[in-house]
């Protein structure tokens, strides 16, 4: 890798860390109720809200009215959001007169914009009207992060509290997230991608020439305006030529912010962040990979000043850079090196004037291999699943890493929330093996781990791998499965292990070769999804209530510190073991195998 490429990674972490510390202090005061002045005037708009709702925001809840909120919330988003896509046909803001969106598919995105996760079978450009892509799709990406980051509150406060009954209100947390934090930001991001070409308009989409007849592939569409399908459920094609092309507009900006900055990643166009009406620039790429990890780097922060410590933040924060930076390493490495194949065919791929070297297949030149591979790395780490190159031409090795990262539960910074409530689970299942290996009641944070504690965060760690795994298993023995492989061999394995991984895991990004847009796929993904975030969510506000109800310890001489690099070092080699124990093998059918073939055949 050249110098500029180091010192692009190197800014980018920088600027990273920069904002941490203020955004973690202001969302601190946000959640504890002490607003800072510059947004107090936000406070009335906030009461009017709860009176409108019935909201009694003095309140709180127990762990049990925490979670059946949340899920009366779900609920209540995923008809929401079905409702409106069945019906889009009659609905306005649908300039280019799109039908209604097929049974199959509309669940699966109702679900998947439900859960963060923001898996895309459709094409959104060619499927979605104005109305759907902001009433529906942009005020899901604001619940849903907003949810996760109430979750995490919880939990925080489950921390900090001591002998009480009650971990906050669902819809205060909520409110807050949302009003507070997550709109202001994504207003100024929306204006900052504007000013860079971001399209943002309600007009209909432009026709213009084009120089030369073009003859393509096209689906074909049944009366209603869906996809038709073989018996295999694959798309039936036609042949088409044309002298014209259709240029997609639409409020692209708006909802390229809060994709970003909640973590959502579903993009207005069917080649997300590398369609150049949603990330046209080299700043604005910049921007929206900030904007994936800003609020769950501060959120860690936020959590060592509600708890009462800044080094337990600071220690959270360390392993996940630490993480973080060794997984980019072997990224960059793998991209920056050529597929032997094209030697054995006498192409030279090395570093040349004017051209980079490496594997510049599935990567938009404007950004090159380093903010590819670094954007691949950040955006599932992040479990965003925004993506401004083809992960499925990604070397066998660095396609690997954003597998791995997924199924390690995304907590490498992670998602709004979710991935620091995921990290905390993981600090007290280290804490609960440090204990067996001394012989000694663990210990976090004051509080003392017992069997509830320790059999909810089991939950949080052994539910992902279960559906993961065995959806995966599913897909390959049964023949609607395997219809959607175009690549047969390790890669087609991975290709399915990786959109199981992606829906559990919250995050929406794929392997694109697989055809997922089928009933098999729409159905199995929609259920995983559902019971990889809202199920996951369940333990963690038990655990926030079990942990809420304890009496504080005081330290002693036996208590383990877990600000202390020792303990990063214990979090990091956790987080990694029970990610080797469980994921290696499948790994190794995948992309292991591709590359152990890739050498072979050279």
């Amino acid at each position: 890798m050249s110098a500029n490429g180091l010192l692009q990674i190197a800014l980018f972490l920088g600027v990273l860390i920069a904002l941490a510390k203020p955004l973690g202090w202001y969302m601190a005061r946000v959640y504890e109720g002490k607003l800072p002045v510059l947004v107090r005037w936000i406070s009335p708009i906030e009461n009017l809200f709860y009176r409108l709702c019935g909201v009694d925001s003095k309140q709180e809840m127990r762990w049990t009215q925490y979670a059946l909120a949340m899920l009366w919330f779900a609920l209540l988003g995923v008809l929401v959001v079905y409702a409106m896509q069945r019906l889009q046909g009659m609905l306005p803001l649908n300039p280019q007169g799109f039908g209604a969106v097929s049974p199959d598919s509309a669940f699966n995105t109702a679900i998947s914009f439900l859960t963060n996760t923001n898996w895309q079978g459709y094409g959104g450009e060619s499927t979605m009207s104005y109305l759907v892509q902001m009433a529906a799709l942009a005020v899901q990406n604001f619940f849903s992060a907003a949810a996760g980051m109430a979750v995490l509150v919880a939990l925080i406060r489950g921390f900090a509290r001591h002998t009480v009954d009650t971990i906050g209100n669902f819809w205060v947390d909520m409110t807050r997230s949302i009003i507070y934090i997550l709109l202001p930001i994504a207003t100024v991001l929306a204006l900052a991608l504007v000013s860079q070409g971001v399209v943002q308009n309600l007009s209909a989409y432009q026709t213009v020439p084009t120089v030369e007849t073009i003859t393509y592939d096209t689906p074909k569409m049944d009366a209603s305006g869906n996809p038709v399908k073989d018996a295999a459920g694959n798309a039936v094609t036609e042949k088409a030529t044309t002298k014209e092309q259709s240029i997609a507009l639409g409020p692209v900006a708006s909802q390229e912010a809060i994709k970003q900055l909640g973590t959502n990643g579903g993009g207005f166009f069917n080649a997300n962040s590398a369609h150049p009406f949603e990330n046209p620039t080299p700043f604005s790429n910049f921007l929206a990979m900030l904007a994936m990890f800003v609020i769950p780097a501060a959120l860690c922060y936020t959590f060592g000043s509600m708890v009462g410590d800044m080094r337990q933040g600071w220690a959270i924060l360390i392993a996940m850079t630490v993480l973080f930076v060794g997984f980019l390493a072997v990224t960059e490495i793998a991209e920056h090196h050529a597929n032997p194949a094209f030697a054995a065919l006498g192409v030279d791929q090395t570093a040349s004037a004017g051209q980079p070297g490496g594997n510049m297949e599935g990567k938009e030149t404007r950004f090159g291999i380093v903010n590819s591979a670094l954007f691949a790395t950040i955006t599932t780490a992040a479990s965003c699943g925004a993506v401004n190159s083809m992960h499925d031409s990604f070397m066998p090795l660095g396609g690997m890493v954003p597998l791995a990262q997924i199924q390690l539960g995304e907590v490498v910074f992670g998602g709004v929330g979710s991935g620091l409530y995921g990290m905390l689970v993981y600090a007290v299942i280290a804490v609960f093996l440090a204990g067996l290996m001394i012989g000694r009641t663990p210990e976090y944070l004051g509080k003392k781990l017992e069997a509830f504690d320790i059999k909810m965060a089991s939950l949080v760690i052994l539910i992902p791998p279960l559906i993961i795994l065995g959806g995966t298993a599913l897909a390959v023995m049964l023949d609607a499965g395997k219809a959607g492989v175009a690549n047969p061999g390790a890669h087609g394995f991975s290709e399915i292990l990786y959109a199981f991984s992606s829906a559990v895991g919250n995050n929406g990004s794929a392997f694109a070769g697989l055809s997922a847009n089928t009933p098999f796929y729409n159905t199995a993904l929609g259920f995983a999804m559902f019971f990889g975030r809202i199920w996951l969510m369940i333990p963690v506000l038990a655990l926030a209530g079990s942990l809420a109800a304890k009496k504080r310890i005081p330290a002693s001489v036996g208590s383990m510190a877990t600000h202390t690099p020792m303990f990063v070092f214990l979090l990091i080699g956790t987080v990694i073991l029970v990610g080797a124990l469980t994921f290696v093998p499948a790994l190794g059918l995948g992309p292991v195998v591709e590359h152990l073939t890739m050498i072979g055949a050279h």
